[in-house]
């Protein structure tokens, strides 16, 4: 089966996915969330990183003042178990973001290893793949990433803006990339879909949509007469109140095709990136924990719009970012947490959506990208999950002896 000349693949097989909750069963070490991610990474079985193995640990470093990325602590944690093995780790992330981590409390020091641009301190050291996609024809991806014999996508899971979810396959397929790829093109693949006919629509009318919107969707050019519908802006059935202002006229559509062409470019550019690695060389490991509406990118602190969850870690892309949906999907929305300019936001708990579809809109599905990638051979959604630690295992074991202030003491 092919589509748009990828070939395209049908994964039947279960996948594991290791899960530590954020629930514990004592009042102790060895059931709180350090321990339960230890396991999970010994579990991964990183033994197939071979010695001096460069290994780029694939993160999002956040901007800004957005601190609600992985803690620093758990990056450590993964160092440590590379190292291990007798692996060379270093994280990597887009320029500006490593740039300026420290302020964020990343540092070659705290990581425990260096931190890289994945395409270079100017974004040009770059691999060009050919892509094939509607109007995406190739991208430069990183060349520090390319570069590395084995990946462990280390992924804050949040909200975003373009796809609903961002999380283990975001990370690669925007994040693997370098700016020009990433802004240019990667956030315009939306534009090869015809979703306004300028011949039925005037200047004015045109500028009647703009104001209609009310997150700022709609832009129209008067030189070119041209209006374009901004992706990750637009609230789609949520809102539709472009669509009530057009009523009379007919010359704009919203449609789910415009939406699913960004989800199934970034299921393919997630192969691309996959493709440099041997399959036995791929880790993933998402943190479901303070889960913001917005991705990362956004450079501020977000209210975490849904619970504490805890840590996914698997060998599969696939069965990770469904079985990490899925759990999003269980626990709901924090209805008094959602932002007031989410105006449109659908907070009836009854509603058949997914907390992501519930604050973007339907059409950005969050499993479409996950859907897309399982038909593009890179994995499962079929997975079982295996719980390390349970609060339910931990509450049942003898706890040591409790200690307080470790040593080095200081009196």
């Amino acid at each position: 089966m092919f589509t748009n000349g990828h070939k395209v693949m049908l994964m039947s097989k279960k996948a594991k996915v290791y899960f530590g909750s954020i629930q514990q069963g004592r009042e102790a070490l060895f059931a709180a969330l350090a321990a339960k991610v230890d396991k999970i990474i010994e579990l991964l079985d990183l033994s197939t990183i071979e010695n001096r193995d460069k290994v780029a640990i694939k993160m999002h470093l956040g901007f800004l003042d957005g601190f609600q990325t992985v803690p620093v602590f758990f990056v450590r944690r993964v160092v440590k178990a590379v190292k291990k093995v007798g692996g060379w780790p270093f994280v990597t992330d887009n320029p500006t973001s490593v740039y300026n981590a420290v302020e964020r409390g990343y540092t070659q020091e705290t990581c425990g290893c260096p931190i890289i641009p994945a395409a270079g301190v100017k974004d040009g050291y770059t691999n060009i793949v050919k892509i094939g996609y509607k109007n995406v024809d190739k991208l430069e991806m990183g060349g520090a990433l390319h570069d590395a014999d084995a990946l462990i996508d280390l992924t804050h899971s949040k909200g975003h803006a373009c796809s609903g979810y961002g999380g283990a396959i975001k990370n690669l397929a925007l994040g693997g990339y370098s700016a020009p790829s990433r802004w240019r093109k990667i956030h315009g693949v939306e534009q090869s879909i015809q979703y306004w006919d300028p011949d039925k629509c005037t200047p004015q009318h045109a500028k009647t949509l703009v104001k209609a919107c009310p997150y700022g969707a709609l832009k129209y050019d008067p030189k070119k007469h041209n209006l374009s519908l901004v992706l990750f802006a637009c609230r789609n059935e949520l809102c539709l109140e472009c669509l009530k202002a057009d009523e009379k006229i007919g010359c704009l559509q919203i449609k789910p095709e415009f939406f699913s062409a960004f989800q199934e470019l970034m299921a393919i550019n997630t192969k691309k990136v996959l493709e440099t690695f041997d399959e036995n060389k791929r880790f993933f490991l998402n943190y479901i924990l303070q889960v913001t509406p917005h991705c990362d990118c956004m450079g501020m602190c977000q209210p975490s719009v849904v619970p504490d969850i805890g840590v996914l870690g698997s060998p599969d892309i696939v069965a990770i970012e469904q079985a990490t949906l899925d759990l999003i999907a269980k626990v709901g929305l924090i209805d008094g947490s959602v932002p007031p300019y989410f105006k449109h936001a659908n907070l009836d708990p009854s509603a058949n959506l997914h907390p992501f579809e519930r604050l973007w809109g339907p059409m950005k599905n969050p499993y479409l990208a996950i859907k897309f990638a399982e038909q593009y051979g890179l994995g499962s959604r079929k997975y079982d999950i295996v719980e390390i630690l349970s609060p339910e295992e931990t509450s049942k074991m003898k706890p040591p002896k409790q200690t307080y202030e470790r040593q080095p003491s200081f009196y």
